[in-house]
């Protein structure tokens, strides 16, 4: 089983992503399943009886608008980076965590290199999936490159100068 990073610990990926053809009968009624926008709203009524977590799985151009009403149902928000470069998911994960208040697991996927492992951490992130072609072990020491952060973020609210009295 592949490993993530959750919460600054190395562990098992438990989640299966799903299409809207998947046999819910015929899956296990406790595995965690990850769903598109798209296959939440074709299954959310078969998926409210299932017994498992639920997922949601987004890229960072969707509009939080589409899907925050539901945020409850979803234990995991994934928002897959298509590219490194690409900063959409940075600023959705702000929204989910600031504006939207969700408290789930919320975790940066696809093309997710160690050196931005610190910055999505501050921008509300705790949950990463490494490329695969990328160590999962060197990626956790990410965490550790910076000590002291100045401005404030999703996890710490206060700027430097109102931390010490």
């Amino acid at each position: 089983m592949r490993k993530i990073i959750l919460n600054r610990k190395l562990e098992d990926n438990t989640w299966t992503l799903i299409d809207s053809d998947y046999n819910l009968s015929a899956g296990a009624p406790e595995q965690d399943l990850l769903v598109s926008l798209e296959t939440w709203e074709k299954l959310k009524d078969q998926l409210s009886n299932h017994q498992g977590r639920i997922g949601l799985e987004i890229s960072g151009e969707v509009e939080p608008e589409n899907f925050v009403d539901q945020l409850d149902k979803f234990a995991m928000i994934a928002i897959v980076f298509p590219k490194f470069a690409d900063g959409r998911g940075y600023s959705l994960a702000r929204l989910l965590r600031e504006r939207y208040g969700y408290g789930g697991e919320l975790r940066a996927k696809g093309d997710v290199l160690r050196d931005q492992l610190f910055y999505l951490q501050r921008c509300g992130f705790n949950a990463f999936e490494i490329r695969e072609d990328r160590c999962v072990e060197d990626a956790l020491n990410a965490f550790e490159d910076f000590t002291v952060t100045y401005q404030a973020d999703a996890n710490e609210k206060r700027p430097i100068y109102h931390r010490h009295s």
